[in-house]
């Protein structure tokens, strides 16, 4: 008896790594090589490509797909229909493989909005929050609000998910200050 739950109608394929208390939902595949965290949850219809790094206490909602050359650090939340890339140039005729993925990594706590877009290759830094439908196309700093298409900042937002104030602070009592990769408690 494992220490996680997999529903009937989603497929684990072989060589894969599943924490414990981590719920793979209906009609998800999780396939070879993949390294999940415990205490995460993945919705209906989640795919899980080879070689996905996932850590601890990641929320992914339906529909997303995680591609290879993607990696989630602890607590990152995927919303619902989010999309990752990871070719910048893909041609059905001319497939590059692996060796043609580019990188990119969600660092602790980022949220992704649901129906947002990341283009492969960048970073989302600590605690950062990208909005519904925003086409991520840069690196994004450190508890940075990013919205639009594509993306740019508009603010700062806590640990706790609230939008700082001018003054770096959240009503949740976390003070922040300027860092070099976006904000760092104070």
């Amino acid at each position: 008896m494992s220490d996680y739950f997999v529903h009937e109608s989603s497929y684990v394929d072989e060589d894969v790594i599943i924490g414990k208390n981590t719920k793979v939902w209906h009609f998800c595949h999780i396939q070879k090589g993949a390294r999940i965290g415990e205490n995460c949850s993945f919705g209906q219809n989640v795919n899980v490509s080879n070689n996905v790094i996932i850590g601890n206490g990641c929320k992914v909602q339906n529909n997303v797909s995680i591609y290879e050359g993607v990696e989630l650090k602890d607590y990152v939340f995927c919303g619902p229909s989010m999309v990752f890339t990871n070719d910048l140039t893909p041609r059905a005729k001319y497939p590059k493989g692996p060796l043609g993925y580019k990188k990119t990594i969600l660092e602790t706590g980022a949220t992704v909005g649901a129906n947002a877009t990341i283009v492969c290759g960048h970073n989302l830094g600590k605690w950062c929050m990208i909005a519904s439908g925003a086409v991520v196309t840069k690196d994004v700093p450190d508890h940075a609000l990013f919205a639009g298409v594509p993306a740019k900042q508009i603010g700062w937002v806590c640990e706790c998910g609230n939008i700082l104030d001018e003054n770096l602070e959240c009503s949740c009592k976390r003070k922040y200050k300027k860092g070099s990769n976006g904000l760092i408690k104070r």
